[in-house]
């Protein structure tokens, strides 16, 4: 045998390979199956995300009809100044902001585009603003309605009071554009009927006088 000659490789060896050739090529065709199946489903499950805001099928601030339980916000908020909280429930992001002529102000900190976290820049415009930093959206600080981006509707607004002490208290909600007599006279309506009289809502009770009805 001449050294350019190789000698023939035995059948058990060839075996051997081609085996091995076949695990490794069927090994990739699973490894490329498994990734395309879990970004179909990434994908799948953002999008289903986005419809069901669009939709309003997840839950919205404000949803509830019964009036939530008052909650403290701050010991003090000065002009220019922010926090956040939650309000009406404990999962529920929002925010307070006294603004610079001394307006105190309360919305939803929960972008109505695709909920994600709208935060307080007081550095922006005369009056600072709410932004959401997912996809540009802007809010205007003084009354919540969009003022750039995708948002389509303007933050649900929450109703705060303060007290002699300068406490601030969430006490109210607001859906998305509602008016706000609307909003207490909806929540007030069962918890509150004097109250309901006091703001002139439709159907509210008199409230008794001297002992009578």
């Amino acid at each position: 045998m001449s050294l350019t000659e190789q000698p023939e490789a035995e059948p058990a060896a060839e075996a051997a390979q081609e085996h091995l050739r076949d695990r490794i090529s069927a090994d990739s065709l699973t490894t490329r199956r498994d990734y395309l199946r879990i970004v179909a489903t990434v994908s799948g499950g953002l999008a289903l995300g986005g419809v069901g805001v669009a939709a309003g099928i997840l839950h919205r601030h404000g949803d509830s009809e019964n009036l939530p339980e008052t909650r403290k916000v701050a010991d003090q908020l000065l002009p220019g100044q922010s926090v956040a909280f939650r309000f009406p429930g404990d999962e529920d992001r929002a925010v307070a902001v006294r603004l610079v002529d001394g307006t105190l102000v309360g919305y939803s900190a929960v972008c109505t585009h695709l909920a994600c976290a709208v935060l307080w820049r007081a550095d922006r415009g005369p009056e600072g603003e709410l932004y959401c930093p997912c996809h540009e959206g802007v809010f205007d600080a003084r009354t919540g309605e969009v003022a750039a981006g995708p948002p389509p509707r303007p933050l649900p607004r929450i109703f705060l009071t303060e007290q002699l002490d300068g406490s601030i208290w969430a006490v109210a909600t607001a859906r998305s554009g509602e008016p706000a007599k609307d909003a207490l006279c909806r929540q007030f309506a069962d918890a509150r009927p004097d109250m309901t009289e006091r703001l002139g809502c439709p159907g509210a009770t008199p409230a008794p006088v001297n002992g009578q009805t």
